[in-house]
């Protein structure tokens, strides 16, 4: 049989691919280059829909200049928008030129980072080591680069697990050796992935306890504490408190040091969900409302968000290593180390999360860090915090607009509310219809959310590439989009009254 390889066959196709390599880089930064000048979103066609679900299994294969060609036609135009600088959804960052190299040389080494001796893994130990710094955690602290905070909420609560169940005897048996059932505590405001963390690690929906928050969306301590020491009467097993430091709704910083205060009186796991507002520690003025952050037993947080690091990169630290390695570590003979070669070192990320085969996230942190230094990433996360400033002084500016949440941090939450006395419904659609427009249209893309029941216009920013001149025009075209939206609304009431009075005439 003919040897089978991947690689070009010679110095001629090594040549031709260095080319085309070439090429797609150039274009890459082109479209970086020219992102302002594109729609901030481009809705799929039904035809590029189709073409794409048609492709059969290829039997054989094509030339990748063929195959790059399609990409460019199918695939580039159609991307979710967060690159743009209009693009304010959910809280997506929106990457990086130096990213995107970091990228492809992490691909070219496409090394195993599970553990072992090489290079690949001392990059990411010195990249959990600069986090325990940022966040103040002590130099023992064990951390582990995820592939987000859902993942990484999931180990932080899988290690005060771990805790309870060794303090109970029940590592062998699990959550069925405990003397009740368990119980995590995270306000009402709680990112979801929490619920599923919950389900996954045997809590059940049920054991998950929602605590109320207070008017500024914040969690109440009080609520907490009475929450606990009712479940503990009633014979549950209480795990761990989970704080959010910004919500995804609002923004708001739950009070840390308070609730550290109460975890620490009733003797709970403290776990934050730090995913984008963690690293507002960086702001000098919002710092203090994330003191609690060095008191934590675990704390997870985004790298893709305000650091602007390619999909994916988020971080879990956990303040004992021995209780991060408990729900994970393994004495099988082929995941232990060898005394020489690449099986060697001391080091072993296997032991500290749910995945055996890990791709080499750090470099991309790791070189994100070195161009462009914390300096710069605070200087972004106080523009940031000046940009929704801003949005809410142009909301405040205007009686036709009103804010649905305090702005404490990043996010705006916000609504057309009409003159007074309008219909709470006809209210909703045309914020509905104005929100779809803009989005549809590639003008800005927002989110939205729900705030007190009432239908919100939600924009969270973590964009390098937004201007204040993008937030003015956004407020500019969002009002345009009412009027339109409420013209058609009363044009579509005067067709359907003439078409009553038609019937009953």
């Amino acid at each position: 049989m003919a040897h089978v390889t991947l690689d070009p066959s010679d110095e001629a196709g090594w040549a031709r691919l260095g080319s085309l390599g070439h090429a797609m880089l150039r274009d890459m930064f082109r479209h970086l280059q020219q992102v302002r000048r594109q729609p901030a979103f481009v809705p799929m066609p039904d035809a590029v829909r189709r073409r794409l679900r048609q492709l059969p299994l290829p039997r054989q294969g094509s030339a990748l200049e063929d195959v790059y060609a399609d990409f460019k036609r199918d695939v580039l135009p159609f991307g979710g928008g967060n690159l743009h600088p209009r693009f304010w959804g959910w809280v997506m960052g929106n990457g990086s030129p130096g990213g995107v190299l970091a990228e492809m040389l992490a691909a070219t080494l496409n090394p195993n980072v599970w553990g072992g001796s090489h290079a690949a893994v001392e990059i990411e130990a010195q990249v959990i080591a600069w986090c325990r710094q940022l966040m103040g955690f002590p130099e023992a602290a064990t951390g582990l680069l995820t592939s987000g905070c859902s993942l990484a909420n999931l180990i932080g609560l899988a290690a005060a697990r771990g805790r309870v169940l060794r303090a109970h005897g029940a590592l062998e048996d699990g959550v069925r050796g405990l003397p009740g059932e368990p119980r995590v505590y995270a306000s009402v405001e709680a990112h979801n992935s929490l619920e599923r963390a919950a389900r996954l690690l045997g809590f059940g929906r049920s054991g998950l306890r929602t605590v109320p928050v207070g008017e500024d969306f914040r969690m109440d301590p009080a609520a907490l504490r009475a929450q606990v020491v009712r479940d503990r009467a009633a014979g549950d097993v209480p795990i761990a408190v989970v704080a959010t430091a910004g919500t995804v709704a609002t923004g708001a910083i739950d009070p840390l040091d308070a609730i550290a205060d109460v975890c620490a009186e009733l003797g709970l796991w403290l776990h934050v969900d730090g995913a984008f507002g963690a690293l507002a520690v960086l702001d000098p003025q919002t710092a203090p409302q994330l003191t609690g952050l060095t008191r934590a037993d675990s704390l997870a947080f985004d790298f893709h968000k305000w650091l602007s690091v390619p999909y994916e990169a988020g971080c879990v630290l956990v303040r004992d290593g021995r209780d991060h390695r408990r729900p994970f570590e393994s004495d099988t003979p082929y995941l232990t180390a060898t005394a020489t070669g690449p099986g060697a070192g001391d080091t072993w990320y296997c032991d500290l999360g749910p995945e055996l085969s890990r791709g080499f996230r750090g470099l991309k942190v790791w070189m994100t860090l070195r161009e462009h230094g914390v300096d710069t990433f605070r200087a972004l996360v106080q523009q940031s915090l000046g940009h929704a400033r801003h949005l809410a002084r142009c909301i405040d500016a205007d009686p036709r607009l009103e804010l649905l949440a305090p702005v404490g941090l990043n996010v705006v939450c916000f609504r057309y509310c009409g003159a007074p006395g309008a219909d709470e419904s006809a209210l909703e659609r045309v914020n509905q219809v104005a929100l779809g427009e803009l989005q549809t249209r590639g003008v800005a893309v927002p989110s939205h959310t729900r705030i007190d029941g009432r239908f919100a216009i939600r924009a969270a920013f973590v964009n390098h590439r937004t201007r204040l001149e993008d937030i003015e025009l956004f407020v500019d075209a969002f009002l345009r989009a009412v009027e339109s939206a409420e013209a058609d609304g009363a044009k579509a009431c005067g067709t359907a009254r003439g078409m009553r009075g038609g019937q009953t005439g």
